[in-house]
């Protein structure tokens, strides 16, 4: 494990708001955040477009500053945690520089930074070094963004911010980008990452925040959040019995049938089960909790300023 700077938290937002725009028309993109992650943790955002996630990193990578509240990082502002080398950043913009190699790429960077990593540890640690060789406006889309984290590694950063990070990735990219995030994150390393893919937030973070509207509304684990949406799933075997009336079925809130199988979701998994062995309907019958994407939509359309997931010893608004 690497050595990190001082004891407190990685990141704390406290009470933070942005507002842009005019008055009469502005939009105040982050509203009273407050957040605090520990160091170590791997910590995914999700909320929809306009959330209000990506000026939370820019807050976070001091690309804007709050107009109230206060942002730190590593126990510093972040700009003067940039400055040190403690963070690394892999964003959606950015074109790639023509005419360079990866290795004369993550060479320069490195040289930019007081306590880089080896650039043959980050190349292999970012799944590069088999084209390092390679000019960087000769490789594919997917290439170039794990190039980019090649280059967010490159300082040997205690904190990595990925915005969207594996957007041009195929499923065997994502699955080998997750990998090398992994690897990173067991060094000790704290990792905050955006994502439009609920189950890379499921399988690759300690814990999830959920942003609408500015706000954080639900701060937990995976199974945390699911959970605290109110609804679980029952699904059974029809057997070739009409699917007629299940939506009347007690605490079913919607009724989905694949092939002879019926999936029901509802806010009282106990009631609707009791009915349907009341009705003989309970052929290979499972219960679960709600998927992440189906808790996601919950917390986020009726768009709750007060229904936070508490985490213990963490706080959130």
């Amino acid at each position: 494990m690497k050595q990190t700077t001082g004891n407190g938290a990685a990141v704390v937002f406290t009470g933070a708001v942005k507002t842009f725009g005019r008055a009469g028309r502005s939009v105040r993109a982050v509203d009273g955040m407050t957040l605090s992650v520990g160091r170590g943790e791997t910590v995914a955002l999700l909320g929809r477009n306009g959330a209000g996630k990506s000026t939370a990193i820019s807050l976070l990578l001091g690309l804007n500053e709050p107009d109230s509240g206060s942002v730190r990082v590593l126990d510093r502002s972040p700009g003067q945690a940039v400055r040190a080398g403690l963070v690394g950043a892999m964003l959606q913009d950015g074109r790639p520089i023509p005419r360079v190699t990866v290795r004369e790429l993550i060479t320069f960077v490195a040289s930019t930074y007081p306590r880089p990593l080896p650039v043959a540890e980050a190349l292999d640690l970012a799944g590069v070094t088999e084209y390092a060789n390679r000019r960087i406006d000769k490789l594919s889309g997917g290439q170039i963004q794990r190039v980019r984290f090649a280059v967010a590694l490159a300082g040997n950063p205690e904190l990595i911010v990925l915005d969207e990070p594996t957007a041009a990735l195929d499923v065997e990219g994502r699955r080998a980008f997750w990998d090398s995030m992994r690897s990173y994150a067991r060094r000790g390393n704290t990792v905050i990452f955006s994502t439009h893919y609920l189950e890379e937030a499921d399988e690759n973070a300690d814990r999830i925040v959920v942003v609408d509207r500015g706000r954080i509304v639900a701060d937990g684990s995976g199974e945390t959040i699911k959970s605290a949406a109110g609804h679980s799933l029952v699904s059974f075997d029809l057997a070739g019995r009409s699917t007629e009336g299940l939506e009347l079925l007690p605490g079913v809130v919607t009724v989905e049938v694949t092939g002879d199988r019926a999936l029901l979701h509802t806010d009282d998994s106990d009631a609707t089960v009791r009915e349907l062995a009341r009705l003989d309907l309970i052929r290979g019958l499972q219960v679960s909790l709600a998927t992440l994407e189906a808790a996601f939509l919950s917390l986020t359309s009726t768009a709750p300023t007060a229904a936070v997931v508490p985490q213990t010893q963490k706080e959130t608004v």
